[in-house]
């Protein structure tokens, strides 16, 4: 069920508590790379304190070197030294940078997507296709970034920090002459954080509606192909581009403006620092080789500028990783440790099940029991909640209120692997997964490195469905690969019964799982299910009288409470009952 702002191509609220939510698993991504991040920093650490201690060394061995004192060669050498050892520490530096964002990259995605697998399908449903794609590709690749951009934008504040303390060491007038412009700086960037912040998330927020409206595109090609509205929605599409435009550029000129005042002001700053250092040096206070150290730490502290681009990476990572922090807060279906030791005859028990949604309680105070080996047909109006019933009976989505109960155990107590090997679904619309149209029958009912469950399982339960004959017709029957089988609404809907069949154990729920398929076909998967299908109970959501009138017992749903239960003979007396089926309806 798509909620509506997403059908309309608008990106899904964000939960609050996101700028946390967002640092959590940026600590996470941290310390899965913990040894890497810290080798990132260590690296450096020492770039740093290496272009700290040369220009002390470049100065001391100039020195040396105008007065011909024989110390002056080791000390250009220790110079040569510790400039190599800048130029390699800088390189590890940036080689390991590398393989911290790839691995916290793959981290947050591998995170996001088994959220968004373990999390009810309400809950992934909040996010379009689209939006899924964007915080999970772009997004946590921006985020993948701020491990390594924090590490290494404390230490590039070394520099500059470690710079200017030199510099007061080498002189103090120098020193001052600098530091007269540190509060310009230091105002410029405080501003860009703030104002760079707001702006990257705006950008974002409509990177998300573009890629909500495409997927939704795409998903409805043939639709806006037979409207003849292919220009309307593309420019609907492109709609938010001017805006994308103005944020890029707004985010943009507040990079560039931060940059170049900074790229301003620091050059001011060198030419004042040395015109000091000249002065002193005329006057005999400062030496050739302090004049040098002078500058060239002048040259480090105004290195505080280049601090705005990590800086900047920080800020972009920290909005994209409220984007993909939003996906791996998704909560979790929870499910217990629990086991059935022996087979039980399937009886299902609904106590009063309660389901709300977006504020609306949609299922209210359900009470049903459904014996073992019966089938009971769901029927209602539209929006009637017989889905959410269905849903709330196989523990798609927990319950709000109330438990459901299979042969006397809580669904919610039963492991993952128990719960999917007792009761099997099958869906209006089903997703095929596997390489070929036999993995795709087997797909869940055994694990990825089990034993294969034989060819005459397989068969059966694609004879039961209906799906055997157009299995047969296919070039490698059930070896065909699925990109290579096109299927029609009817056959996809076999062989999501057929998979259901083939997987289910104790309950079988048919959400309105036979709706594409034609009358014929459609009574002979239902004589399969009363006596091929192991199944022992079956639930079957249907707009079909006949379907009902073959159930055992029938549930009347209306506006989320059961109006009624018995018989489709004994309903069909009340009037409302019929107008569910139509006018022209068979008993």
């Amino acid at each position: 069920m798509t909620p509506p702002d997403e059908a309309a191509g608008v990106p899904a609220v964000d939960p609050p508590g996101g700028a946390a939510a967002a640092d959590r698993a940026l600590r996470a991504a941290a310390r899965h790379s913990a040894g890497r991040t810290a080798a990132v920093a260590g690296c450096s650490l020492g770039a740093a304190c290496a272009a700290l201690a040369e220009p002390a060394l470049l100065g001391h061995a100039l020195d040396l070197l105008l007065r011909r004192d024989p110390s002056g060669t080791p000390w250009a050498l220790y110079c040569a030294a510790v400039i190599a050892a800048e130029v390699l520490l800088d390189a590890a530096t940036a080689r390991l940078t590398g393989g911290v964002d790839a691995r916290s990259t793959a981290w947050l995605r591998r995170r996001g997507l088994t959220a968004l697998l373990r999390t009810a399908p309400h809950h992934a449903a909040r996010y379009s296709p689209g939006e899924v794609s964007a915080r999970l590709t772009a997004h946590a690749t921006a985020a993948g970034t701020v491990p390594a951009a924090a590490a290494t934008a404390v230490t590039a504040l070394l520099p500059p920090v470690g710079g200017l303390v030199a510099l007061f060491l080498v002189d103090v007038w120098t020193g001052l002459a600098f530091l007269a412009g540190v509060p310009v700086l230091a105002l410029l960037l405080r501003t860009f954080a703030r104002a760079s912040d707001a702006s990257v998330g705006r950008y974002q927020q409509v990177q998300l509606t573009l890629a909500g409206r495409l997927a939704e595109a795409l998903a409805g090609a043939r639709t806006i192909a037979a409207a003849g509205t292919a220009d309307r929605e593309a420019a609907r599409i492109l709609a938010p581009l001017p805006e994308l435009g103005r944020e890029g550029r707004r985010m943009w000129r507040i990079y560039g403006g931060t940059t170049a005042r900074t790229g301003a002001l620091m050059p001011l700053l060198l030419y004042v620092v040395l015109g000091v250092g000249g002065i002193r040096l005329a006057a005999g206070a400062l030496g050739v080789g302090g004049l040098l150290a002078a500058v060239r730490y002048a040259g480090l502290a105004a290195g505080a500028g280049t601090v705005t681009g990590r800086l900047a990476a920080v800020v972009r990572g920290r909005a994209a990783a409220r984007r993909t922090a939003a996906v791996l807060s998704l909560p979790e279906l929870p499910q217990g440790e629990g086991e059935y030791a022996a087979a039980g005859p399937g009886t299902l028990e609904l106590r009063g099940v309660t389901l709300v949604r977006a504020g609306r309680t949609v299922l209210s105070g359900v009470d049903l029991r459904l014996p073992g080996g019966t089938t009971t047909a769901v029927v209602g109006r539209s929006g009637s909640g017989k889905s959410l019933l269905a849903a709330a009976a196989g523990r798609l989505t927990p319950c709000d209120g109330g438990r459901v109960l299979l042969d006397g155990t809580p669904l919610e107590a039963l492991t993952t692997g128990a719960l999917r090997r007792e009761i099997g679904h099958a869906f209006e619309r089903p997703a095929l997964f596997g390489a070929t149209v036999g993995a795709a029958i087997t797909f869940g009912a055994r694990p990825a490195d089990g034993p294969d469950p034989g060819a005459d399982p397989v068969r059966d339960a694609a004879r039961a469905a209906g799906a055997e004959p157009f299995v047969l017709r296919l070039p490698e029957g059930y070896g065909t690969s699925l990109a290579d089988a096109p299927m029609s609404g009817g056959e996809l809907q076999r062989l999501g019964l057929a998979r259901a069949f083939h997987g289910a154990e104790r309950v079988l729920v048919l959400d309105d799982a036979t709706s594409s398929l034609d009358t014929v076909t459609a009574r002979e998967v239902e004589r399969a299910l009363a006596r091929d299908v192991r199944a022992r109970t079956r639930i079957v959501v249907t707009h079909r009288a006949a379907t009902a009138a073959r159930a055992d017992l029938v549930v009347w749903l209306d506006e989320g409470r059961v109006r009624a239960t018995g018989t489709h003979a004994e309903l069909w007396r009340d009037p409302a009952y019929r107008s569910l089926f139509g006018a022209g309806a068979d008993r």
